[in-house]
């Protein structure tokens, strides 16, 4: 194999990132959702009834932003607003059920475009490229890395 110029590696990542959410975003426009939408909506399908700005903390997007989908979700029919019972100040959002019915969809073009993307990828490769995935997150979020068992993981740093 040839020998990738020095910043050849984050070029790829990113190539394969933005290539990877391109081909998702082509398929949940079958089912009439955009790019981000889906987020959103998976963090809603693991904790129904959240603020806007436990969204926006959580997805790591600015809270304009996350209102922005947010309405764009609500006129779509997959989530609604509702005001809290203790504090009219405050409104959660929760999955209608057009939304729940949308999470088999968005599970389901996830499971194809990763599918697509790890064609030829054996089991133990699939785990090691998780581990070095999430080994390059904690490095650029500045946490630290626990990975699987050391019998199981690669050593990225030889």
């Amino acid at each position: 194999m040839a020998k990738a110029a020095k910043g050849a590696t984050i070029g790829l990542l990113q190539s394969a990132a933005r290539l990877s959410r391109t081909a998702l975003a082509e398929r949940l426009l079958e089912y009439g959702l955009y790019a981000g939408q889906d987020k959103l909506m998976l963090a809603l399908s693991v904790e129904n009834g959240q603020t806007p700005s436990q969204l926006a903390n959580l997805l790591g997007v600015r809270p304009p932003t996350i209102t922005k989908t947010i309405n764009r979700l609500a006129n779509q029919g997959f989530l609604e607003k509702r005001l809290s019972k203790e504090d009219g100040r405050r409104a959660y959002v929760f999955l209608t059920q057009d939304g729940e019915q949308a999470i088999r969809a968005i599970e389901k073009s996830v499971r194809k475009t990763e599918k697509i993307a790890l064609k030829g990828f054996e089991k133990k490769d699939r785990q090691i490229l998780t581990d070095l995935l999430l080994k390059i997150e904690a490095n650029l979020n500045g946490t630290s890395f626990e990975g699987a068992d050391d019998d199981e993981t690669v050593d990225v740093d030889a």
